[in-house]
């Protein structure tokens, strides 16, 4: 294999490999978070009186979450 060719594979594979590391990449906390939450609110899964409640048990998701 001539060198031009073997160094074109390999900046070729990082390419394919840097995007697909951008695109599989988990979320940050807060985009998490806030995910969570709508999800909570759209299905009703807690009917929280107060906003720390909400708050508290997304942060327990949360937490759950990047354990696993």
């Amino acid at each position: 294999m001539k060198a031009s060719t073997f160094v074109a594979a390999f900046l070729g594979g990082a390419i394919v490999g840097a995007g697909a590391a951008l695109l599989l990449t988990p979320e940050n906390g807060e985009d998490l978070r806030l995910q969570i939450k709508d999800l909570i609110k759209k299905y009703g899964i807690c009917k929280c009186t107060q906003e720390e409640e909400l708050e508290e048990i997304v942060d327990q998701i949360a937490a759950e979450i990047k354990e696993n």
